[in-house]
């Protein structure tokens, strides 16, 4: 499991970004996967874990 910081978060919008502590690339995060994980949402700045999982759609 990986682990991040959330770089911002727009719950209208149900995206945002996550910035690994690794220092790779920013990680896109969808509304849908932090309900899976059983969160309501997520703010700028929380420390998390988490998994990427690639988007069939979109690679």
């Amino acid at each position: 499991m990986s682990t991040g910081t959330v770089k911002w978060f727009n719950a209208t919008k149900g995206f945002g970004f996550i910035q690994p502590d690794d220092g790779s690339a920013d990680v896109f995060v969808h509304i849908s996967a932090v309900e899976r994980a059983g969160m309501r949402d997520i703010v700028e700045g929380q420390k998390l874990g988490y998994e990427m999982v690639r988007d069939n759609k979109s690679g």
